[in-house]
């Protein structure tokens, strides 16, 4: 056990997100995602796993250790609901929520087309499953950076 580390993050997930530069991409994915297929065509090859919670709350822990790149940009991508792209259904909702939380101001997240996102998919440097057994809870978040403390 670490102090101030998220218990959520297990050793693989940590070395990939310590891994990651800036704007490199990650993606979150729910139980119905074609996972493993498009992980082993990232940069990390392999996929990752959060297994037992949901998406909002993989996605908090990865938030308390990871910055988003907000400043310049939307940072968080959703896969769109097939037919109504404008639709954000409960589970991203509550992702919404976390995002926000973390970065202590409203962060909208930006709508990807399903197949759109499956090839986004396989640019990412990884994929992290988790259990989300809800429709849509797939996600894409992009690094930011921590500033230098001033002297």
């Amino acid at each position: 056990m670490l102090k101030n580390i998220d218990p959520a993050l297990n050793a693989d997930v940590l070395h990939a997100l310590r891994s990651m530069g800036h704007a490199d991409t990650l993606v979150i994915s729910d139980t119905n995602f074609p996972s493993d297929a498009i992980a082993r065509q990232t940069t990390l090859g392999k996929l990752l796993r959060i297994d037992n919670i949901s998406a909002a709350r993989a996605i908090k822990a990865i938030l308390s250790v990871m910055p988003l790149d907000t400043p310049i940009q939307p940072s968080v991508g959703r896969m769109e609901v097939m037919g109504a792209p404008g639709e954000v259904p409960p589970v991203q909702r509550e992702v919404q929520a976390e995002v926000d939380a973390a970065e202590g101001k409203a962060s909208p997240m930006y709508g990807i087309e399903r197949f759109a996102f499956y090839e986004e998919a396989k640019k990412a440097y990884c994929v992290i499953t988790t259990g989300e057994t809800r429709f849509y809870g797939c996600f894409m978040l992009t690094k930011g950076v921590i500033p230098p403390e001033t002297a």
